[in-house]
């Protein structure tokens, strides 16, 4: 068996979906897009996207020791189970953010990969997962994962656009997959359509600024006014992009324990989420995602979501809040109020 057969074999026991090879070439073209992309300033708070431009499309600066790139893809897709963006006076989470910590888990696998790696092939490797400045999109690409849709998320044909990306950096010299996916979108435009902000503002590019997830999670002040009714009643993160996808027909739940729906949030009431202390937030999203963005932004969140229910009996909640005294949450929590009264 080759090495890279029983690379791959070992992915597919580690619980990875999709695995591609790529050389840590440095690519001119990534790098203009990149900062093409950076001068249009659609990234919003994500200041991290917009520095060292040059390391995100050249591996070998992040380590010069590199030789293969090892692409992963980990199913994550769960049946919806009681989640709706209909549900007015429920949260929305994001089907990603409704387990554990992915980030935890697969950084997990990962190093049961490394050190496998180290002991069976005798090599070096460093593993990644949203921990250091990878292009994961482009290289999963390259490396024969999928293609980039319209909505910028790659999309497979085996298990449609709901998988993680990770990357394992090797000294190995390995064949690469160098197979870069065709574009199956087509005429299809149901996630450009389906966007509730026009975040998608052409075919493969998207305004960060504008999306709900970026908003909900990643922006650390206000959420702009004239995208609050849009937000629904997502408190963390938004799928309509990803549930449109028609690839999705040959995604099938993923076995993977950590990915699976816990009770706790299932069907949860803004009523509970806007009545949570800073204990009781701690205790509910420990081990999530979620915890990441803390108490404050999160009921941010809640709040808008309380504005656009039309529940009227979660006003006293919302009072309770502006009295706390923050001046994130006391904003929203206003707005929220006044619409409710409206």
């Amino acid at each position: 068996m080759s090495i890279e057969m029983q690379i791959r074999a070992k992915a597919k026991e580690l619980g990875f979906s999709l695995v591609g090879f790529v050389t840590p070439d440095e690519n001119p073209d990534r790098l203009v897009k990149l900062k093409e992309y950076i001068a249009k300033g659609s990234y919003g708070d994500m200041e991290w996207m917009a520095k060292e431009p040059e390391k995100r499309a050249n591996p070998k600066i992040l380590w010069d020791e590199v030789k293969s790139i090892i692409c992963l893809g980990m199913n994550y897709y769960q049946e919806n189970d009681g989640f709706s963006e209909d549900a007015n006076t429920e949260g929305y989470i994001s089907g990603y953010a409704r387990g554990l910590d992915y980030h935890d888990f697969i950084m997990g696998r990962l190093k049961e990969f490394c050190s496998w790696l180290e002991t069976k092939l005798n090599a070096q490797a460093k593993r990644y997962c949203d921990t250091a400045p990878v292009m994961e999109k482009p290289l999963g690409h390259q490396a024969g994962l999928g293609w980039q849709g319209k909505h910028s998320i790659l999309i497979s044909r085996e298990i449609g656009n709901n998988f993680f990306l990770s990357e394992i950096f090797t000294d190995l010299e390995l064949t690469p997959t160098n197979y870069e996916h065709p574009n199956h979108c087509g005429k299809c435009h149901k996630c450009v359509d389906a966007c509730p902000t026009k975040a998608i503002t052409g075919n493969y590019k998207i305004d960060a600024s504008k999306c709900i997830s970026y908003l909900t999670i990643e922006n650390k002040g206000s959420i702009p006014v004239e995208y609050r009714e849009a937000v629904g009643n997502r408190v963390y993160g938004c799928d309509s992009c990803l549930m449109v996808c028609p690839w999705n027909k040959f995604a099938t739940p993923s076995d993977e324990e950590a990915f699976k729906i816990r009770e706790a949030y299932k069907h949860i009431k803004l009523a509970d989420l806007l009545q949570l202390n800073d204990e009781e937030f701690r205790k509910l999203f420990a081990h999530n995602p979620i915890k990441r963005i803390k108490r404050h932004r999160f009921l941010r969140n809640v709040c808008v979501a309380a504005g656009n229910s039309g529940d009227k009996s979660l006003i006293p909640y919302l009072q309770a809040l502006i009295e706390e005294g923050n001046e994130l949450i006391s904003e929203h929590a206003s707005w929220a109020i006044d619409k409710l009264n409206s």
